[in-house]
């Protein structure tokens, strides 16, 4: 990658996988999840999720390209990660663990739309900075409802455990 275009669509093309592989771990940590709030968390996530590919493939149309993905090893770290979760952890703490996998991933999602964003502009992709600006909107949205859950339910519940153990 030799230009500011070449990094842009190559980082367009490991979010597009990303959000594709959440797709398919989303529905194993609704499953894996002891709390219904966490569930429904990870459920609605599912559905923006796949609204966002969607919105994805309208930015690589704005700029001639087709949609395709490139192997994202941090994604596929996270996910890992969360697999093994899924293994070893159990109860509260199983659900606190998934509740900090799925931050890990907004985290990322974050880092990556922002930069996004700001090279379309850069690039003078207006389209793709309206629709990039709307995805990064969605992940921080996300990771505040991820925040709430966790300081109001799931780590509440981890400590009353961890107390009446």
């Amino acid at each position: 990658m030799k230009s500011l275009s070449d990094i842009f669509e190559h980082t367009l093309q490991d979010v597009y996988y990303a959000e594709n592989a959440i797709t398919k771990a989303l529905p194993k940590v609704a499953k894996a999840a002891g709390s219904a709030e966490l569930r429904k968390a990870a459920e609605e996530h599912l559905a923006e999720t796949k609204e966002q590919i969607k919105k994805l493939e309208q930015v690589f149309k704005s700029i001639g390209k087709t949609a395709s993905g490139e192997k994202c090893d941090a994604i596929e770290g996270l996910i890992k990660e969360a697999d093994g979760l899924m293994k070893e952890a159990k109860g509260t703490a199983l659900d606190a663990g998934l509740l900090a996998a799925c931050q890990a991933v907004e985290h990322y999602e974050i880092a990556r739309y922002g930069s996004l964003r700001e090279w379309a502009k850069d690039l003078g992709h207006d389209e793709a900075h309206k629709i990039l600006s709307e995805i990064l909107d969605q992940e921080k949205a996300t990771n505040n409802k991820l925040t709430n859950l966790a300081v109001t339910a799931i780590n509440k519940t981890t400590t009353r455990a961890k107390a009446a153990a």
